[in-house]
């Protein structure tokens, strides 16, 4: 018996110690082809691009928009041409990038390249697997379901919502400038002026949050008067954790996920615990909404607009086979509550710091905003009451200012709210390109000829590249200037680009932004209530610095990226 047992154990040993080795063996086997083999077969190998020690990367490089316009004008206009490549995690990681619109448009648009897993991954882990990380036919499928939900007429109906969280916002900020201006009074400051600091990132943030609460889901987030509504908390936390992650802890969360659930650190609990929140409020929403709208028998006149309603009333009108399931409704308004809030609050907060800077633009555009007969929004009140139901049926009137149009623009041009985006090939490819690309060899790849590409290469899109791009804009380019959109040059407007003209902040192709008129009919609304009312200049011996994550986000360089922040001086107007 014992020496069955023992016969036993050592053959397990040794089919361990088999598997063991094969393991081993694999992984040696693949390391191999990953630093050593694959590098030398790469074609990217033989483009043109920076170089650096085996285990060093260009991340910082490519990802830090603090860096980066001076970086990418040196690449590709003095060093290596509109084509090059760069290293990923270390020498052997070719990663394409390339400041050829013939190049951009092949990869936006052909079905070959989608975005990484990792990139997928890490949205996927905070908003679901919503529109904006899908990919092949599914991605069509959820795109056109949801279409419905941001035509322009849809975009419209929304509008009061804009005006009347705008008018609130201006509110907020009278009184605490009234309070501040009341304080100073009461310490004999009789001269003081009627300002005060305020961190408008914060504020905005607030504001459009609410904003999408109501247009998006017909529900009262109430963050401009309190931030402690569970959802907005949920959220807030969420993201402040994700902002403050080292790198490392990306790395675990993308390649070793399963520690969150074995051995969670604090913010991982967080993290789940707000997940949570907002998965069941999300649900809870979502059958009270379907509740009504069987109701009400498919009534597709009735007064809601909310983007929830109007996907819950085209789905259950839709082929069952194309309907969306709770989860997936979820996962939708999760990520368009991220991309319809923060980024569209980012927008506005830059713009404003940008007026701060440029006096004159922000003298100009608000003369514009008031001298126009049409808008309700030159009769300033400083009461709560405001104009709302006037203010919107000028909403088309000022949607459409040419100086704020443009002012709107050049923001999204200087400072796009999303720096970049990956796409990896998921086969091998050639690549065609408008501008000739010297190889490394000597070798011309010239105009209308290929670059080849393997399955697996990654391809950066340097979407605030482009935007800055010197051959587009001029040798100003890197400069904030509004007047341009008075006199582009025809090159400068590529039919392919929604919403805004060679402008890439809303991407282009399939995966564009499907919100784009939403978001650009918010910041125009919402700067034209608060132009009219406010002076914002900078505060002194503050510098602003801008931190990449996902979204571009400002920080007062003095107290380090950790704190996501944009003070300003906010003055109430005089005329």
């Amino acid at each position: 018996m014992e020496s069955t047992v023992f016969r036993g154990l050592s053959l397990f040993a040794n089919a361990l110690g088999v598997v063991s080795a094969l393991v081993i063996a694999r992984g040696i086997l693949w390391l191999v082809n990953l630093f050593l083999v694959a590098p030398r077969s790469d074609p990217l190998r033989n483009l043109p691009g920076p170089d650096a020690p085996a285990f060093t990367s260009h991340f910082d490089e490519v990802n830090d928009p603090d860096i980066t316009p001076v970086v990418f004008h040196d690449w590709a206009t003095n060093l290596f041409g509109k084509t090059f490549r760069y290293h990923g995690y270390g020498k052997h990681d070719y990663r394409l990038m390339s400041f050829d619109l013939r190049v951009l448009s092949h990869v936006l648009n052909s079905p070959i390249y989608e975005k990484p897993w990792q990139t997928r991954s890490y949205i996927g882990r905070l908003l679901g697997q919503g529109v904006f990380n899908m990919e092949g036919a599914e991605h069509k499928r959820l795109r056109k379901l949801i279409g419905p939900a941001f035509t322009a007429q849809a975009v419209k109906g929304m509008t009061p919502i804009f005006v009347q969280k705008a008018e609130e916002l201006r509110d907020r900020w009278d009184a605490l400038i009234s309070a501040n201006a009341s304080n100073a009074f009461n310490s004999n400051e009789l001269h003081a002026p009627a300002s005060k600091t305020l961190d408008v990132q914060h504020w905005v943030s607030r504001t459009t949050f609410d904003i999408f609460g109501l247009a998006g889901l017909d529900y009262h987030f109430n963050a401009l008067q309190d931030e402690s509504e569970a959802v907005y908390s949920a959220y807030r936390r969420m993201f402040s954790i994700s902002d403050k992650a080292s790198k490392w802890r990306v790395l675990k969360q993308l390649y070793l996920p399963v520690l969150e659930k074995i051995c969670p650190d604090e913010d991982d609990k967080v993290t789940q615990r707000c997940r949570e929140t907002i998965r069941q409020s999300g649900i809870d929403l979502i059958q009270s909404k379907r509740g009504i709208s069987m109701a009400e028998k498919l009534d597709f006149s009735s007064e809601e607009k909310d983007i929830l309603s109007l996907l819950i009333k085209s789905n259950l009108s839709n082929e069952p086979s194309n309907r969306l399931s709770d989860s997936e409704l979820l996962d939708q308004l999760s990520s368009f509550l991220f991309a319809g809030s923060d980024s569209t609050a980012l927008t506005i907060s830059w713009c404003l710091h940008l007026l701060s800077l440029y006096p004159e633009v922000q003298k100009r555009l608000r003369a514009e905003i008031m001298s126009d007969p049409a808008s309700t929004t030159s009769k300033r009140d400083n009461t709560s009451s405001g104009s709302s139901t006037s203010s919107v049926m000028q909403a088309d009137t000022i949607e459409t200012l040419p100086f704020l149009d443009a002012v709107v623009r050049e923001t999204l041009r200087v400072i796009p709210p999303v720096h970049g985006t990956v796409r990896v090939a998921t086969a091998d490819d050639l690549i065609p390109v408008s501008h000739p690309v010297v190889l490394r060899n000597g070798k011309i790849i010239r105009e209308q000829e290929h670059i080849r590409i393997h399955k697996g290469s990654f391809v950066h899109i340097p979407l605030e590249g482009i935007n800055l791009s010197e051959d587009i804009w001029g040798s100003d380019a890197r400069q904030f200037n509004p007047n341009r959109w008075s006199a582009l040059p025809a090159t400068a407007k590529p039919p392919s680009f929604p919403g805004l003209a060679n402008v890439m902040s809303f991407s282009f192709g399939p995966h564009s932004c499907p919100g784009f008129r939403f978001a650009l009919s918010e910041i125009k609304l919402i700067l034209a209530t608060l132009l009219p009312q406010f002076v914002f200049s900078p505060v002194e011996g503050l510098a602003i610095g801008k931190y990449n994550s996902v979204v571009v986000k400002p920080f007062v360089r003095e107290m380090g990226s950790g704190t996501i922040q944009l003070p300003l001086n906010v003055t109430r107007y005089a005329d």
